[in-house]
């Protein structure tokens, strides 16, 4: 496993692969590395002949600095994972090989990073958005694996690509839970024990609005049993509650004709989690 520091590492690596007509597949994350990013690792593993994987800890998605500092760094564990996975390459630059001196360009689809959870931590998704859009033009993978959980940010990486006429193909991948429910995230470990223990309520409370939907409840019930649910676990403070359309992300209202998305997050002590579903009313 090769291991580039630089753009012009990356890019020497990768006019190789496409050279000798090797497909690229690429995941990109912020280390902590965890089963459900070994997951992104294996999809991309089964399709293509080269993986690529980025460990990038990128500051302009954190508009908490202190969040940013207590990010967790584990870049010896997940190097280690990325290569009993048969990841070929990874780039791990410094915060200056991707915003270098004098950086001023944002990318921003400016409807949908500024709504549902984009309210809650503003600038985040375009943060996202415009580190994404720098790793793809330095690598230039034929497609890319991100994990269903972050729902609201795999759509904003499928409209960028899309409005940018990007050469690419996005693949969402089903979220990792622990054995209790709770989605994996590399913010799990800055949970407190007490914290860990309640962390669950996110993921049952999108089990029970699963089954609420099967017995023709209407979002507004639904929504109504999401919030009783958080708000009875006395260690979560719930800061966001959306539910879309799963083909337009468009807020909907009253009966469920077509799939959604449920998407919520909630406060533990000082970590921010996020969970989704995405559900399917019953025919007839």
């Amino acid at each position: 496993m090769h291991i580039c520091r630089t753009v012009s590492d990356i890019r020497a690596s990768m006019a190789g692969f496409r050279a000798a007509g090797d497909s690229i597949g690429l995941v990109t994350t912020m280390g902590a590395l965890h089963a459900g990013h070994m997951q992104l690792v294996a999809e991309a593993r089964g399709v293509h002949d080269r993986v690529v994987a980025t460990i990038f800890v990128n500051p302009t998605q954190f508009g908490n600095q202190e969040d940013l500092a207590k990010y967790p760094r584990t870049e010896a564990r997940d190097l280690e994972m990325l290569e009993e996975a048969g990841v070929d390459v990874v780039l791990m630059p410094e915060a200056s090989e991707i915003y270098p001196p004098g950086d001023q360009t944002i990318v921003e689809t400016t409807e949908l990073a500024n709504s549902y959870h984009g309210l809650v931590r503003p600038g985040h998704f375009r943060g996202v958005a415009t580190v994404v859009t720098k790793l793809f033009n330095i690598i230039g993978p034929d497609a890319a694996y991100f994990g269903e959980k972050d729902y609201q940010q795999l759509a904003v990486i499928r409209r960028m690509v899309t409005d940018l006429h990007m050469p690419l193909r996005i693949h969402g991948v089903a979220t990792v839970r622990e054995a209790d429910g709770l989605a994996m995230s590399s913010r799990n470990v800055r949970l407190t024990a007490d914290d860990r223990e309640a962390a669950p309520v996110l993921f049952r409370a999108l089990k029970e609005a699963e089954t609420l939907l099967f017995r023709g409840a209407s979002v507004e019930g639904i929504a109504g049993h999401i919030r009783d649910t958080v708000s009875d676990e006395p260690r979560a403070t719930l800061t966001g509650l959306d539910i879309v359309d799963a083909a337009t992300f468009a807020p909907v209202t009253g009966a469920v004709t077509a799939p959604i998305g449920i998407m919520i997050s909630a406060q533990f002590g000082d970590v921010l989690l996020i969970d989704q579903i995405e559900l399917t009313p019953p025919k007839g």
